[in-house]
């Protein structure tokens, strides 16, 4: 049975610019009006990152979410530093991989659950080198191109 979720946002950069290497699914600390924001699909994670305090905790940086228009005196920071939820043996996983180089902790998606707590997938990474992303960029328009040719033949037929 697969789980129903409600996706709110997704970092079109992070596959990419990045080889992501494995999904961790994290909770994230929201005011109110920042969850009413996400429940109208207004979040931004094109310059988003996570990283690790030095208290070693998990935090999303740069994350835009706007300010929710229809309140008037508790609004938040669109920008602000959010704290993610993660259990101590992923945090220290987490710290291993990322103290061995060249791995960076990226937002790949935000999303409500089948409870209804916003979640964050969070993608262990190395960045790609332009050669990369050029071979990405191939296989994908070749990928377009395959198809295309099959719907002309089936078509044709």
């Amino acid at each position: 049975m697969k789980a129903e979720y409600k996706e709110v946002g997704y970092n079109r950069r992070a596959n990419y610019d990045y080889e992501i290497l494995e999904k961790i699914e994290a909770g994230i600390v929201l005011r109110g009006s920042e969850v009413k924001s996400l429940r109208m699909n207004k979040i931004s994670l094109a310059d988003a990152y996570a990283g690790l305090s030095k208290d070693g905790e998990v935090f999303l940086y740069q994350t835009h979410i706007p300010e929710y228009a229809l309140s008037n005196r508790m609004n938040h920071e669109p920008k602000r530093t959010r704290k993610l939820l993660l259990k101590k043996k992923q945090i220290s996983r987490l710290i291993g991989q990322l103290k061995k180089g060249g791995f960076t902790l990226v937002p790949i998606s935000v999303y409500f659950n089948e409870k209804g707590f916003v979640k964050v997938s969070l993608g262990l990474g190395k960045g790609k080198k332009t050669v990369d992303k050029r071979e990405t960029i191939k296989e994908r328009e070749w990928n377009r191109e395959k198809n295309r040719l099959l719907k002309k033949s089936r078509l044709s037929i």
